[in-house]
């Protein structure tokens, strides 16, 4: 089984902040998006075990309510050439 990879999920919320999670939770990006498509169709939260929210150095748990999520980017790097949202 292939090791987790730290993936980076930026958030764009209705209110029109970004809001930045690193997680160890995926084994890759197709996953990532995966599970977080699967939550909003389920009107679940993401849940995630292993998770730095922006630039914080602890790991911990998290639950994000997706209900006010427009939408989400997932990348392994964190930068300008990552995209722009949709």
């Amino acid at each position: 089984m292939p090791e987790n990879v730290a993936l980076i999920l930026r958030f764009h919320l209705m209110g029109g902040e970004d809001v930045s999670v690193v997680s160890g939770d995926f084994e890759g990006e197709p996953e990532a998006v995966a599970a977080i498509a699967r939550a909003v169709d389920e009107r679940h939260s993401l849940v995630l075990m292993r998770a730095r929210y922006d630039r914080e150095t602890d790991v911990n748990g998290m639950v994000i309510n997706l209900a006010n999520v427009v939408s989400v980017r997932v990348s392994k790097t964190d930068s300008a050439e990552a995209g722009q949202y949709l």
